[in-house]
């Protein structure tokens, strides 16, 4: 395979593709690598770039001058798989480097093209990239940092690149969990010990040790890519053992009227079911139903009597199972109560709004590692009416930020707002 780099910076790449397995598989002819510069397709002195059309500062590589590069590069080595790099471009993780590892064993030639400046003229990208690779959401100089990334992840997976082919299919991010700790000698350092059970030389409690710890890091720092994956039901429950205990509470007292004032709401059978079953789905240990009015106690209390009677439990068991987690409760104080004794633990209280609050409690449905970290139980807030009170607002450790659509319109039901914040912070979505 040959790999043709068109850069600015020739001198860039010669220490990194002498090195390590990249210099190991140069040397072996596994993959051969031939550095091309811009500025050797302009004649001295001249420019080989531009200013970008519009109002923006900024300069381009011209397009004649990427073509005639292009065009040299493929006469020497034949027809080329071209990829550009770009902010804009598709995000390189580990699936796209497999993908990308197994359509370049399929070419012969292969070119990286490495922009400099503001990037290149929009219509050479058109015109020439196969693909184009962004290495994340931040911007660089140019395109040679994310050029040598791209062959560090997708050079691994060619044959004779590493030699224990099994470890790069084990490695983090190519199943649905990352690695686990691994450890040498000394057996103590700095006061650290290694864990007694990688020592212990029982090879099946070490496997299920390291899974255990895969399963944890895994869950609590990357649970945006776990969610990601395809799991089985068994990877299912490793994960639910490490994510702390949820809790939701759907407020009717102390909470915003339409007239302005704080006040109480009244129940109503749809909140009871709905809600109920959405907790069931995403595992929320326990759902309270808080109401300060005696006479809403009783209505709940008789419409849980009926779900919890042998006759509805026969005509519908999953709606009995959901509505079994529904709890009644006066206050605010008697819920955290509750699940302190339950958990041993104070819980993190998340209040949700419609409304824009202070930002210094603010976060978003990517920071479940803040929250988890904490090893506490987590309880959810929801508001009836015009949503929380301030009182609540106060007492919650953090609020999540409100759901919105694309128009102006942010009038969600409550159920149905439970159901979006149980999914965003909670279920599983497949890229």
């Amino acid at each position: 395979m040959n790999i043709s780099i068109l850069t600015l910076f020739p001198g860039l790449y010669e220490p990194f593709l002498s090195s390590s397995l990249i210099g190991r598989a140069r040397e072996s002819e596994i993959v051969d690598f031939d550095l091309a510069s811009f500025f050797s397709y302009v004649e001295p002195k001249k420019r080989i770039d531009a200013p970008t059309f519009g109002p923006t500062a900024g300069m381009l590589i011209k397009p004649e001058i990427t073509q005639v590069a292009i065009e040299d590069l493929e006469s020497k080595h034949g027809p080329a798989y071209k990829i550009f790099f770009s902010p804009h471009g598709k995000k390189l993780d580990q699936k796209k480097a497999r993908e990308l590892a197994h359509k370049i064993q399929e070419k012969s030639h292969v070119m990286l093209v490495c922009p400099r400046y503001e990037g290149m003229d929009a219509r050479v990208e058109e015109y020439y990239a196969d693909e184009i690779i962004s290495i994340g959401d931040y911007v660089l100089m140019g395109g040679d940092l994310p050029a040598m990334v791209l062959l560090e992840a997708v050079l691994r997976y060619v044959p004779g690149v590493i030699g224990k082919q099994d470890s790069v299919e084990q490695d983090s991010f190519s199943g649905p969990f990352v690695d686990y700790p691994e450890y040498t000698e000394p057996a103590n350092w700095k006061d650290i010990s290694v864990p007694d059970i990688v020592r212990s030389g029982n090879h099946g409690q070490i496997e299920k040790w390291r899974l255990d710890k895969a399963v944890q890091r895994t869950v609590i720092h990357h649970f945006d890519w776990f969610r990601s994956s395809r799991l089985t039901q068994q990877q299912r429950n490793l994960a639910q053992k490490h994510i702390p205990s949820h809790y939701a509470a759907l407020l009717h007292s102390q909470v915003q009227l339409r007239s302005g004032e704080v006040g109480n709401t009244s129940v109503t059978s749809l909140d009871l079911h709905d809600i109920a079953r959405s907790a069931r789905t995403y595992d929320i240990k326990q759902y309270f139903m808080m109401t300060e009015l005696v006479d809403q106690q009783r209505i709940v209390r008789r419409f849980l009597e009926f779900w919890e009677s042998s006759a509805a439990i026969d005509y519908n068991p999953h709606r009995h199972e959901a509505v079994s987690r529904i709890s009644i409760a006066s206050t605010l104080n008697e819920i955290i109560a509750t699940i302190e004794k339950g958990e041993g633990k104070t819980p993190i209280i998340i209040a949700t709004s419609a409304r824009q609050v202070s930002e210094n409690k603010l976060i978003t449905f990517y920071d479940q590692e803040l929250i988890w970290d904490e090893n506490r139980p987590v309880l959810l807030l929801l508001g009836t009416g015009g949503g929380l009170g301030p009182e609540q607002i106060e007492k919650s450790d953090y609020i999540l930020v409100p759901i919105e659509g694309l128009s102006d319109f942010n009038h969600l039901s409550v159920r149905s707002a439970a159901a979006i914040i149980f999914d965003r912070w909670l279920g599983l979505s497949i890229k």
